[in-house]
């Protein structure tokens, strides 16, 4: 039986007959929502391993993986750039040949030296081929040095990236491992401050029927009753998202997600200064855009450098054959071979400007990615400097509401101590209970939102790894037995 159905039958009978036949499909309709969303049993979820389930699971981080495969053949390409290269080409088809030569001077055994003697070859209709292999080794070639440096720090950043997307994947795991665990935790103490405001409507209806109480109690316990179940079925909604959202990352049975809530979390101890000096050096967007400016120098050398001379070692050999029917023959043919080996030195002339606009265009993105790690860097120090502050501010917020908890339970019993006695009103109870429901929670998120910053702090400094997750996770493995209520 759910607990508007539970509410109903503490209605007296005139007042419930007329709620059966006006708001029994409204009861329906929440008691089948309850049980739409009512949590799975699940079994304790460690949060070292919703990670390890996560890192094969998680849309966000496969796709970053995906985009990571390819920093290994950037580094390949950097090696190809000095290495021999090789190439081969071949053609055929019909072609025609003529030669003329006039003026020649003519020298044969036994036949003396003509001079004026004139030389005249004709292919027509002829089958023709060529043939030629071609090897280079580049020797000096500062264009091709400024491009293996873009692509090594082309391969750098993707890296960078990678190890940043894991340290993101990491925190986005642990915020909705947190999450569902205060959705949890704030359903739960739904549920039993519902119960006591029906113990309570319970005895001031049975109060007031014998005329030791106002109507006023019933009403007031009553308004407070509604008021909770439909807090309880909004804390129902938000648990089925939260709980949809971690199954979606790290691919566990919605019915194994029971995680746990954080309890004593010991204090970073580490002054904000050296917060700030790992930072600088760890901080992978910091480092990601250090490679992306040395990317953008390389680019600006390579266009500036398009402009020097390059030396090559080349060898190659080229034959070409033409042979069919001729001017001066039934049979022609023609064949030219070649071979060649040594150096080559290339010096670019002219473009008509665009290799100069293209340097200035480089120099000044290269200006502009200078730029952005100045912002970078101000950016990270101020948010470490924010997440220092909460952690700091956190610890505090956390000891002032464990000591709420207890003045509040301290208030709770003896407001009910004091209603038994007829002292305090049925509203007095009411108050005492919302105050102590309202410190529980607000006790479990701020216990959250500190594990949660520490994190935060962690990822920052580029120390998020699975050892802190590992040290988080003993946190809640401690997490201290959920007090139990006096009914």
């Amino acid at each position: 039986m759910t607990t508007i159905t539970r509410a109903v039958s503490a209605y007296p009978a005139r007042v419930k007959g007329r709620f059966d036949s006006k708001f029994r499909p409204l009861a329906v309709a929440a008691s089948l929502a309850c049980a739409l969303f009512a949590p799975l049993p699940g079994h304790a979820t460690d949060l070292l391993q919703a990670w390890q389930a996560a890192q094969s699971h998680d849309p966000e981080l496969r796709a970053a993986q995906a985009a990571h495969g390819s920093a290994q053949p950037q580094r390949e390409q950097a090696k190809a750039l000095w290495r021999p290269s090789l190439g081969l080409s071949a053609s055929a088809g019909r072609g025609y040949g003529e030669t003329q030569m006039q003026g020649a001077q003519f020298t044969a055994p036994g036949m003396g030296t003509s001079n004026g003697v004139d030389f005249g070859t004709s292919v027509t209709h002829g089958n023709a081929t060529q043939v030629a292999l071609q090897a280079s080794q580049p020797l000096f070639n500062p264009e091709r040095r400024a491009q293996q440096q873009q692509l090594n720090a082309s391969a750098d950043i993707g890296d960078l990236q990678w190890q940043a997307a894991r340290q993101a994947a990491m925190l986005r795991t642990a915020r909705q491992y947190l999450d569902l665990a205060v959705a949890q935790e704030a359903l739960r103490v739904l549920d039993r401050q519902l119960s006591a405001v029906d113990r309570t409507l319970a005895e001031a209806q049975e109060r007031f029927d014998l005329g030791a109480a106002p109507i006023t109690a019933v009403h007031e316990a009553r308004a407070q009753q509604a008021q909770l179940q439909a807090q309880q079925l909004a804390a129902l909604t938000t648990l089925e998202v939260q709980r949809r959202q971690l199954h979606d990352t790290t691919g566990l049975p919605a019915a194994d997600l029971a995680p746990h809530l954080p309890g004593n979390i010991a204090p970073l101890g580490q002054a904000l200064e050296r917060w700030q000096e790992q930072a600088a050096v760890q901080n992978f967007g910091i480092r990601l855009q250090q490679r992306a400016v040395d990317a953008a120098q390389a680019e600006a050398s390579k266009h500036r450098a398009s402009a020097a001379p390059k030396l090559d070692l080349i060898a190659q050999a080229q034959q070409q054959r033409l042979s069919g029917r001729g001017d001066f023959g039934r049979h022609a043919r023609n064949k030219d071979t070649q071979a060649l080996i040594g150096v080559q030195l290339t010096v670019p002339l002219y473009t008509g400007g665009y290799r100069s606009a293209k340097a200035d265009e480089t120099q000044a993105r290269w200006l502009a990615a200078q730029a952005q790690l100045e912002a970078t860097q101000t950016l990270v120090a101020q948010q470490v400097h924010a997440a220092w502050l909460g952690e700091q501010t956190g610890m505090q917020q956390v000891r002032a509401l464990e000591a709420a908890l207890l003045a509040s339970a301290a208030r709770q019993d003896a407001t009910r101590t004091g209603h038994a006695a007829g002292d305090r009103t049925v509203l007095d109870v009411l108050h005492a209970d919302n105050d102590h429901a309202a410190t529980t929670l607000a006790l479990a998120q701020a216990r959250s939102r500190l594990l949660l910053t520490q994190l935060q702090l962690a990822q920052l400094a580029g120390q998020l790894d699975e050892t802190a997750l590992q040290q988080a996770s003993q946190s809640l493995a401690t997490a201290p037995h959920e007090e139990k209520q006096k009914q």
